[in-house]
């Protein structure tokens, strides 16, 4: 994903050419989907998550101060809008407490142990609150660098760092005992 086509598309889209908003779309919607579904666990949701982020980005592209990189720009964008539809969904989160009952112990299979252990490590990131999940999603889930989620979130980078750091903490307190528990008896 190069910068310099990003820059020669919002040129050319400023200048006029509709059309190629389309490879911006193209080389950024993987990746749109993919955080947007990290947000709400849910393919169909991301999906329109996406869309709604290209139209905001593509409404407000005149308003990119190219004082950071466009996807950037994009993610801080779209990490905004993901963030105010999150508040519109309603609360289906496991509380951190409850955790333990997604994992299911009477597995033999270590493959599907491993998948129920990140699909749990998930929900309790889901479940924390929103400026530490927030935090967490862009750094962990969407590899996102520490400056790179500071100007997603809008905040600064000692915060982020904060932040990860927090729900880091709150997640080992409460993950601790149900990822070190006790194994199924091998057969």
């Amino acid at each position: 994903m190069s910068a310099t086509e990003d820059l020669a598309d919002v040129e050319r889209v400023l200048g006029g050419d509709i059309s190629a908003f389309e490879g911006i779309v193209h080389r950024w919607q993987g990746p749109l989907v993919n955080m947007a579904y990290r947000f709400c666990n849910d393919r169909g949701r991301a999906e329109e998550m996406a869309q709604e982020a290209f139209l905001r980005v593509y409404r407000s592209l005149a308003g990119w101060r190219r004082d950071a990189a466009f996807s950037t720009w994009l993610f801080a964008v779209a990490a905004n809008l993901y963030r105010s539809e999150l508040k519109h969904i309603p609360a289906g989160n496991v509380a951190l407490d409850d955790v333990a009952e997604l994992m299911d112990k009477h597995s033999h299979a270590r493959e599907f142990e491993e998948h129920q252990r990140d699909r749990m490590v998930r929900k309790a990131v889901m479940a924390l609150p929103p400026k530490y999940r927030d935090a967490m999603v862009l750094y962990y889930f969407h590899e996102m660098n520490v400056p790179a989620a500071s100007n997603s979130l809008g905040v600064p980078e000692g915060t982020v760092k904060a932040r990860l750091f927090r729900g880091r903490e709150i997640l080992r307190n409460k993950l601790s005992q149900l990822l070190e528990g006790p194994r199924p008896k091998e057969a």
